[in-house]
């Protein structure tokens, strides 16, 4: 498809999708989904702006209005707000800021998942409340909104206002309205967003009333306060409600904090919030940095990842490990997931694909494992259409070497020890940044080099020094590239014998467990010296892991490359700091909930860490401590029911104190 032909495709399911979403309260499309199609949009109509349709989503807000409701004109136009997706996308925002206005504050505010609505009073009396519709003609939505407990129909004082917020809907309202409409044997809302903005759109208002609809306001476009907390203050003064956890900071290191400090008491709400909004506090600063057509360039939103996203599974490939595996991998339509694009996805095994029943072309839900790899979770059936089913490979992809089945019977395996695959697959490993982290030989190079007979062994990369005139004479390389190239691997000689262990590639041995190999040992010659005995009674090692070690210094091969790694000059010694031992954190799993007054986060991880104990994420029974700040969420309850041993400030500086 040409430039012009996905543009023109885009903005028709752009504007499809807005039409359910906004109109019809149905949406068709994901929030990530549509957020991923129009950021895609965005830089196809910069790229190519003479292909750009006047009805293009990246020039208007929502949608127009439904026929059934009377128009309202908004005194000035209801923008919408940029998203940003990580932390970097935030800290760029505050640069730009930073940039303009001297020495900014900011306001954090949490977002409310709901409908915009705009207020409109005259001499203090509420006169109208419309929809955010095309951002400049909204849904008179007036008798509804009258319904809402919260909204004053006369403000404290008697003057002309026009405030924004948010319609929404509790999480206990929208069980109780799902609750009625099974009853009735009626669609369920699909979640309290689209409860909240279908309930506020009714004709008949006593429906509206029924549903228990709440508000809080967060805007006035045209504030005479000099500050945006001020306006906030003088919402809150007039009566009207706002939200009480919105904070004023001064940089990114506190919104930052904001952030963290809501990603995790985000469950802990009785409403729905999906991000964080990010506002420039001086309003004199906004009025200077404008707008753009579609967003204020002071404000972001920045959203929280989500957990589970829908893109399209495109097609299925298979690449060789360097162990040999067989690994069936999902190519994606391209997605936002926790913050980074997902265009790829193991699929594990031909198992895995059967038994979750996934087809080419399939849409899929997807979520990151752990925050960090992305999984397939499952197909959305609804939606399939025009699929092809999965085919299992008997031959190896690279070398045509007939496969074989592992012990397990599970996986398939390339037996040939010479497949190009698995010697690339190992190289690139012993490079990347866990490992050997030398800079300058990605995927592609490694692949390049070893077809041109550069490298095809791991000691071949430590004489790439000696090949300097080749390496100036290959397209893409010069003389400060191949400099910076030899540098590195200069560098990673004194690399420290962890990522040594990771890199050479034992079997099951990944970075965090190298450490603790390494910390144990001190010297590779110590840890090929262990006993199968030894090494299984250390802790995250286990009788399978154990004996991967013993037989991977049992062959020859392996022990002539550590050999010839040694003669090269490969520290083969640990250099971090020393494990220390004490009975309070040693050997505990441990939780950090709420904020610590006189440390950081990952101070408090750092010294759990230096004292051999783990800190983890979730509270489970296996979970040995929880450590309490200020504003704990959830993990705080969990931890009290479950019986678990909890530290709050005072007895952390304590434990603290007698290291």
């Amino acid at each position: 498809m040409n430039p012009q032909e996905r543009i023109k495709n885009l903005v028709d399911t752009l504007n499809k999708a807005n039409v359910e979403y906004y109109l019809n309260d149905n949406p068709t499309l994901t929030d990530n989904e549509y957020d991923s199609l129009l950021m895609e949009l965005f830089k196809l109509e910069e790229e190519y702006p003479g292909f750009k349709l006047p009805e293009s989503p990246t020039s208007s807000v929502g949608t127009k209005v439904l026929d059934q409701f009377a128009k309202i004109k908004h005194g000035t136009p209801m923008f919408s707000l940029a998203d940003v997706f990580n932390e970097e996308e935030v800290e760029a925002f505050v640069t730009r800021v930073e940039k303009e206005i001297k020495n900014p504050e900011f306001t954090c505010e949490l977002k409310m998942d709901g409908l915009g609505v705009n207020l409109t009073y005259k001499d203090g009396l509420l006169v109208s409340a419309a929809t955010r519709g095309d951002g400049v003609i909204g849904e008179d939505i007036t008798n509804n909104v009258k319904t809402i407990k919260y909204v004053p129909i006369r403000l404290n004082e008697p003057i002309d206002l026009e405030v924004r917020g948010e319609i929404y809907m509790t999480k206990k309202s929208f069980e109780e309205a799902n609750k009625k409409r099974a009853a009735n044997g009626e669609d369920l809302f699909q979640n309290p967003r689209n409860a909240a903005a279908g309930s506020a759109r009714q004709l008949d208002s006593k429906i509206a009333k029924e549903r228990k609809l709440d508000v809080l306001l967060y805007h006035v476009p045209n504030t005479t306060q000099s500050t945006q907390w001020e306006t906030l203050m003088k919402i809150k003064e007039l009566g009207l409600p706002i939200n009480p956890y919105s904070k004023k900071v001064h940089n990114f290191k506190e919104i930052k904090e904001f952030i963290e400090e809501w990603t995790e008491k985000r469950p802990t709400l009785p409403y729905e919030i999906d991000g964080i909004v990010i506002k420039l506090n001086d309003i004199a600063g906004q009025r200077k940095m404008g707008n753009t057509a579609k967003y204020p360039r002071w404000a972001v939103a920045y959203k929280f990842p989500a957990e589970k996203v829908v893109t399209q599974l495109e097609d299925i490939i298979f690449t060789v490990g360097r162990t040999g595996q067989i690994t069936p991998n999902a190519v994606l339509s391209p997605v936002k997931v926790a913050g980074s694009t997902i265009r790829r996805a193991t699929l594990h095994n031909e198992s895995y694909i059967r038994e979750k029943d996934l087809r080419i072309g399939d849409f899929v839900v997807i979520h990151k494992a752990g925050d960090v790899i992305p999984e397939v979770v499952e197909p959305v059936l609804e939606r399939r259409k025009n699929v092809k089913f999965f085919e299992m490979i008997h031959e190896c992809p690279i070398c045509n070497s007939k496969l074989e089945k592992s012990a397990s019977g599970i996986d398939y395996l390339c037996p040939n020890g010479k497949c190009p695959a698995r010697n690339i697959e190992g190289l690139v490993h012993y490079v990347s940044r866990p490992a050997m982290n030398i800079d300058g030989l990605g995927d592609a190079i490694i692949e390049d080099f070893y077809n041109m007979g550069i490298i095809t062994k791991i000691e071949d990369i430590y004489e790439l020094k000696n090949k300097k005139e080749q390496l100036i004479e290959l397209e893409g390389f010069g003389n400060k590239s191949v400099d910076n190239l030899i540098t590195s691997i200069e560098a990673s000689k004194s690399n420290s014998l962890e990522r040594l262990l990771f890199a050479i590639g034992i079997p099951g041995i990944g970075a965090k467990t190298g450490k603790v190999l390494a910390k144990k040992y001190n010297t590779m010659d110590n840890l090929i010296s262990a006993s199968l005995e030894e090494l299984t009674d250390i802790k995250d090692i286990g009788s399978i892991l154990a004996n991967n070690i013993i037989d991977y210094f049992a062959n020859e091969r392996n022990k002539q490359l550590i050999e010839n790694l040694k003669n090269i000059g490969i520290n083969m010694e640990y250099k971090g700091e020393k494990t220390l031992n004490n009975p309070l954190i040693s050997n505990k799993k441990i939780v950090i909930t709420g904020t610590i007054s006189f440390m950081t986060r990952d101070e408090i991880k750092a010294l759990i860490e230096k004292y051999d104990g783990t800190s983890v994420d979730s509270v489970s029974k296996k979970t040995d401590i929880v450590i309490v700040g200020e504003a704990p969420g959830s993990k705080y309850e969990k931890a009290q029911k479950l019986g678990i041993e909890i530290w709050d400030e005072n007895k952390l500086k304590e434990v603290i104190d007698s290291l």
